[in-house]
């Protein structure tokens, strides 16, 4: 083949959205198949990727905790194995809260594949996570769905993973709120809660730090200034880092207390900047719908 094969493996918990994000890769062209069996991943891939008819180059296939133990931690060792002929391996991991996954399957109605025997599901969830952990450690990225909606993990897929250059660092700055919990798949948390709050201006409550009030009033804060000059100059010089030891994903979480205001701007200002230096820089805002901000469709970074 002309081409290096590419194979993505969709693992996750229960719930999480395993099968909208194969539903996604599907949709750009990727020969995908579900809950296959570990051991047979090796064989699966030579036999699609050699065919003399139509080779496939792009590969998606969920493993999932249907798979035996054995199986799931040997599959780091497998994967690593295959990455010998030269084949471009990329571990997803898609999780989210016990509440979440309860009330997801609370509203569908569906099975948890380890709820049986009598088994609550609260308990099978704990178990699916432990029967993971094998999974999880090896994972190049982990997404958090608890606050993603259908949508929101599709543009993730296409715009974080599919665009993806192989040997390039994809970095995401996401904006949150504490008041929500911390994103799961950050890699750095910074804290911006000690900054000058548009919330308590009257006029500004209502608006978001995509707002040109908001952001000329953050703009006057000299420790806002000085937060952003800080936490640039730190990621200016770690992320370089990151790219020797070959990661092929850093998530930098900006938190304020609600994720409407400081946080929003803050991961703007940065996006901005380190699109500067660095591709791709994504950014995202867990707290407002539509997750992808505008500055990153500006820029034109993928």
């Amino acid at each position: 083949m002309t081409e290096q094969t590419r194979l993505l493996v969709i693992s996750g918990l229960s719930g999480s959205g395993k099968s909208v994000a194969l539903h996604v890769l599907e949709d750009l062209g990727y020969y995908c198949i579900d809950n296959i069996p570990a051991a047979l991943l090796k064989s699966l891939v030579e036999e699609i990727t050699q065919q003399k008819e139509v080779a496939e180059t792009r590969v998606a296939v969920g493993v999932d905790v249907r798979n035996r133990q054995s199986d799931l931690e040997a599959l780091p060792a497998l994967l690593e194995d295959m990455k010998k002929d030269d084949i471009n391996i990329e571990l997803v991991f898609l999780q989210a809260t016990d509440e979440i996954l309860l009330k997801r399957y609370g509203e569908t109605r569906r099975r948890h594949p380890l709820a049986q025997d009598g088994i609550a599901l609260r308990q099978a969830i704990e178990n699916e996570r432990n029967l993971l952990s094998p999974v999880i450690n090896a994972a190049d990225i982990v997404i958090d769905t608890s606050r993603t909606s259908v949508y929101e993990l599709a543009d993730a897929i296409r715009l974080r993973i599919d665009d993806r250059q192989q040997d390039r660092l994809s970095v995401l700055v996401e904006s949150f709120g504490f008041k929500h919990g911390i994103p799961a798949d950050a890699d750095f948390v910074f804290d911006l809660r000690c900054l000058p709050n548009p919330y308590w201006q009257h006029s500004l409550r209502h608006l978001t730090g995509l707002d040109e009030e908001v952001m000329s009033f953050l703009d006057q804060q000299s420790s806002f200034q000085a937060m952003y000059e800080d936490i640039l100059s730190f990621l200016v010089r770690w992320i370089p880092q990151y790219k020797r030891v070959e990661r092929s994903y850093l998530t930098v979480a900006i938190g304020c207390t609600g994720g409407q205001h400081r946080s929003v701007y803050m991961t703007e200002k940065l996006g901005v900047a380190l699109n500067e230096v660095h591709d791709p820089v994504l950014t995202r805002h867990s707290e407002i719908r539509g997750g992808v901000s505008s500055a990153l469709k500006n820029t034109g970074t993928q």
